[in-house]
């Protein structure tokens, strides 16, 4: 007989795949298989001290994947229209379409998304007693996300069939749709889609650019399937127009055993690819530069990512129209409708979007803590870089570390909990550059002309005496107030005031211990303006010296200010946190909504403060700043210089 086609050849292979399936499972299912649920799954239940529980869990924790029980029949099917190959003309995402029939449909079926594509061949944690007794689970990996087959159609569980859309990222990776029922606590596999995969699933994308250790460097960071031995990693850049130039960029990753608990070692864990980094030295001030991320593969060929330009950062000091954006808690949200449990961060992509639209005048962006809320599923963190990346190609984005990165019990964190969900800071820290000493500790010092800040690590000891205490004493006295008048501190979470219900309950309005260590050194270095996430809602706090409001204005504040404006700004898209109805005296503005703050500085003298929302970009909350020099190195209360009667 003639030979079989390619498409003959990949018919047969996923029918043989589905076969071995079938026998495995069957083995399987002759045991009683009751492995703990706790050994393969955390249900993601922080310990927060609010009352919208529910609404904190990370949706992919809802779907019991450990319990999955093989189901396949012909009364079900499932298939993917369309292209096998996608993003043949190198676009980064595609839309898929996905055909669904039941003769049995329920409002519980569901479909999920898996890469790679063989989803029961991932590498399950370690053999445990249980398992050697009753055997291993069918399923150990999470799917990227998932979608209920009445999703947009109720006549679903009348007719039996339904079409989805779902918006699939390059992920490194092939990709199957998995059709279940029995919901996501007693998931049974009834179908399997045909296989779709990428042109090239290694391609670099997603570059995040950020300000380096001195005001001339721009770093670049980025994703791709390519590790060392493959292809020699560099960045193509030069001025707009002109001859480009090539620099080298550096290679990491992390794997299972660098996580520290579960679902991040377990069901949520998948293989981040690698994280390349490059460092553009020696910028002109307030050049555009153009850029592009190559891999020279061993055969001598590049393949190449599209073109991004970037705009290098002004001589610190230099008087020129400075934008900078600042909020946290942004999280992640899908484009395509899924992962519609719980609602988890429903203004997420209302923050991107307004924050795309005005990028022309945005000149770096700081989030503050809890990214893309990934909480142990490793694959979000994907899904948060590409929906972030018509910003981060553009401008410098600097992070801060939040709980939901960090926190994690006996790993170094200052707080316990299990927030990060295993976590533990690895993947913050390798895919996300910041100017640290040690990237592990969170805390930084960056210059933009007349900005100098000072961002802290709340998720490490800032108490006096401790390594992050002398580090942001050390950032504030290095500030040259004359030519960065401007001083910024930043965190996570609040380390000064917040009138939200939880601490108000606890009767601190604010992190315990946080302004007891802190508030000296605001007051000895007059800073501005502390920012802080964390609680999710929009607070601006009077000057504070010593616990007292020192200024009664509220829109416009002239000559020597007295104190630092405390400012929670952590409505970047995660489910929105009440007020206390308690009266707090210090607090100016209060707003239950999603936004963030942009601050404008015009030249060493003016700078503007606006709180924009979300839903519209427009300015809710305001005020500006008219001072001269001599008014930051005037007397303040009790925080004057030392001085001498002596000639």
């Amino acid at each position: 007989p003639a030979s079989p086609s390619n498409k003959e050849r990949k018919i047969m292979s996923n029918q043989l795949y589905l076969l071995l399936i079938g026998i495995f499972v069957l083995i399987t299912l002759n045991k009683s298989v009751h492995v703990s649920a706790q050994k393969y799954i955390s249900l993601g239940k922080q310990k927060h001290r609010h009352d919208d529980m529910q609404q904190m869990e990370q949706p992919l924790s809802a779907i019991q994947i450990h319990k999955t029980v093989l189901a396949l029949t012909k009364s079900a099917s499932i298939h993917a229209v369309g292209p096998r190959i996608l993003g043949s003309e190198g676009e980064d995402f595609e839309w898929v379409t996905i055909n669904l029939r039941n003769a049995n449909p329920t409002d519980e079926d569901w479909v999920g998304v898996f890469s790679p594509a063989k989803f029961n061949e991932s590498i399950c944690p370690p053999v445990t007693i249980d398992e050697q007794q009753f055997g291993a689970p069918f399923l150990c990996t999470a799917p990227l996300k998932f979608k209920y087959a009445n999703y947009q159609n109720a006549n679903y569980t009348k007719t039996g069939r339904t079409s989805l859309k779902f918006r699939l990222i390059n992920q490194r990776g092939d990709f199957s749709f998995a059709f279940f029922s029995g919901g996501v606590s007693n998931p049974k596999l009834i179908g399997v889609s045909n296989f779709v995969a990428f042109a090239n699933p290694k391609a670099p994308l997603y570059p995040r650019l950020a300000l380096g250790k001195s005001w001339d460097i721009m770093t670049v960071t980025w994703t791709s399937g390519y590790n060392i031995d493959e292809a020699v990693p560099f960045v193509e850049w030069g001025w707009k127009g002109q001859e480009q130039k090539r620099s080298p960029a550096g290679t990491l990753t992390f794997h299972r055993n660098s996580m520290c608990g579960t679902p991040a070692r377990s069901v949520g864990w998948r293989d981040p690819g690698f994280i390349h980094t490059s460092f553009l030295k020696d910028l002109w001030p307030n050049m555009v530069y153009t850029y592009k991320l190559g891999h020279m593969l061993n055969n001598g060929s590049i393949v190449w990512s599209k073109q991004y330009s970037f705009k290098s950062a002004p001589f610190p000091g230099q008087e020129s129209l400075q934008r900078i954006v600042i909020f946290g808690d942004m999280g992640k949200q899908e484009r395509d409708g899924s992962n519609e449990y719980a609602n988890y961060q429903p203004g997420s992509l209302m923050t991107t979007d307004t924050l795309i639209k005005d990028l022309d005048n945005i000149d770096a962006v700081f989030l503050i803590g809890d990214l893309p809320y990934a909480n142990g599923y490793i694959s979000q963190w994907d899904q948060f870089t590409a929906q972030v990346e018509p910003i981060t190609s553009r401008v410098p984005f600097m992070i801060a570390s939040g709980n939901h990165e960090r926190t994690w019990e006996n790993s170094g964190s200052f707080y316990t909990g299990i927030d990060s969900g295993g976590e533990c800071g690895v993947p913050a820290e390798t895919l996300y550059y910041v100017p640290a000493e040690n990237r592990a500790k969170f805390w930084y010092a960056a210059d933009y002309g007349m900005f100098h800040f000072c961002i802290g690590d709340t998720e490490h000891d800032w108490r006096e005496g401790s390594e992050q205490y002398k580090f942001i004493e050390q950032c504030f006295a290095s500030a040259n107030r004359h030519k960065q008048p401007w001083l910024i501190f930043a965190a996570h979470r609040v380390l000064g005031y917040s009138s939200n219900d939880w601490y108000a309950k606890e009767g601190s309005f604010e992190e315990p211990m946080g302004r007891e260590h802190l508030q000296k050194l605001w007051q000895k270095y007059k800073v501005d303006m502390a920012f802080f996430g964390h609680v999710h809602n929009y607070e601006r706090v009077c000057p504070i010296y010593q616990n007292q409001c020192v200024n009664k204005e509220t829109s416009h504040y002239s000559g020597v200010v007295n104190g630092t404006i405390h400012v929670v700004v952590g409505g970047g898209g995660s489910n929105l946190n009440r007020f206390t109805t308690i009266n707090t005296t210090w607090s100016v503005f209060k707003d239950y909504d999603y936004g963030f703050v942009k601050l404008t500085a015009f030249d060493q003298s003016s700078l503007l403060f606006e709180y924009k929302k979300s839903k519209d970009g427009k300015v809710y909350d305001s005020f500006t700043i008219s001072r001269d020099y001599k008014d930051v190195l005037a007397c303040v209360h009790d925080g004057c210089e030392p001085t001498t009667l002596a000639s």
